[in-house]
């Protein structure tokens, strides 16, 4: 794409994506993650008479709900296995090391975990290994570090805790984004404080922010407009339910702007009036943040704001809802 007579460099970021995932574990895997704690390893019993490791809620086959604990051995045998070279960040070294299926003495399916070993010269299937257990442990998989050759000599740690009833996981993921030539007007035009949206044909949809292609028949984006930073409220909701990590105090609107001359309305917050004051129709202008704190980005606003002019007409919006 071009922009005039000059070819467009497209921008591209590392993106992170964190937040943690919290869940109730129910009955069964709480009391697998609790026997961890204690150095102790649970299965289920399934329809079929399998013990199941690790234990599943639900049976693989009636899909009714499992409740015969059974208690196996920290020890097993691999079988299947597979080196890693070169491990990835998050992995449980920082060296080479080989993820095995492992199947503990007293179960009939396999466990997937770490083994440590120094090489591959180290691995073969039907090896036998046992637990290596995390000095802290908190009724996690991580409370067995990993398995290591050799059978198990370790006894269990009873603890007087609560059962494990809750879990926490954090969830981590990072890329790079690279931006469309059209995406990358638009974030070169925020950091300038403007608004950029884009067409693909004369007379025709304009959309905010610009995609790399119309999608109803394909052809790139490549009209980009500049748009006034003025619009309507097409549709919104009140947010009431506080959450961690929240700005703002409930309670207040999010909803949909449609910028004059855009046909696609984009979501950001209502602010500077009551929440209950906030309706369809709704003219608002965009309040932006100080010019240093100024980005490759939509946060440039900080919130739209009513103008104070008469409400637009519902057949002025009535098909960008």
């Amino acid at each position: 794409m071009t922009q005039g007579n000059t070819a467009v460099e497209v921008l591209s970021a590392p993106l992170r994506v964190r937040f943690d995932y919290t869940r109730s574990v129910g009955p069964i895997i709480g009391a697998f993650l609790t026997g961890l704690r204690e150095r102790r390893i649970f299965g289920v019993r399934g329809s079929d008479g399998r013990v199941l490791v690790p234990p599943p809620e639900y049976d693989p086959l009636t899909c009714a709900p499992l409740t015969d604990l059974v208690e196996v051995a920290a020890s097993g045998t691999v079988r299947s296995w597979t080196w890693v070279a070169e491990p990835l960040p998050g992995q449980p070294f920082d060296r080479p090391f080989a993820w095995a299926l492992i199947q503990l003495d007293g179960a009939d399916t396999t466990l997937l975990h770490a083994l440590d070993v120094d090489s591959p010269d180290q691995l073969s299937t039907g090896m036998r290994v046992s637990a290596r257990w995390a000095d802290e442990r908190t009724g996690r998989i991580q409370d067995i570090a990993c398995f290591e050759p050799g059978e198990s000599t370790s006894t269990a740690d009873y603890s007087e805790q609560a059962p494990v009833t809750m879990l926490t996981t954090p969830v981590a993921l990072d890329y790079k984004h690279t931006a469309s030539p059209q995406e990358s007007v638009y974030l070169r035009g925020l950091a300038e404080g403007k608004l950029i949206g884009g067409r693909s044909e004369e007379g025709g949809r304009v959309y905010f922010p610009p995609r790399g292609a119309n999608p109803t028949n394909g052809l790139p984006t490549n009209d980009l407009v500049e748009l006034p930073d003025k619009g309507t409220v097409t549709t919104f909701c009140i947010v009431n339910v506080p959450f961690l990590g929240q700005r703002i105090k409930p309670p207040y609107v999010a909803a949909y702007v449609l910028l004059d001359g855009a046909d696609i309305p984009f979501l950001h917050l209502i602010l500077g009036c009551e929440a209950s004051e906030v309706r369809m129709g709704m003219r608002v202008e965009a309040v932006w943040k100080p010019r240093e704190e100024w980005g490759h980005t939509l946060a440039n606003i900080d919130h739209f704001r009513p103008t104070g002019e008469p409400d637009a007409s519902y057949e002025s919006y009535q098909h960008h809802l």
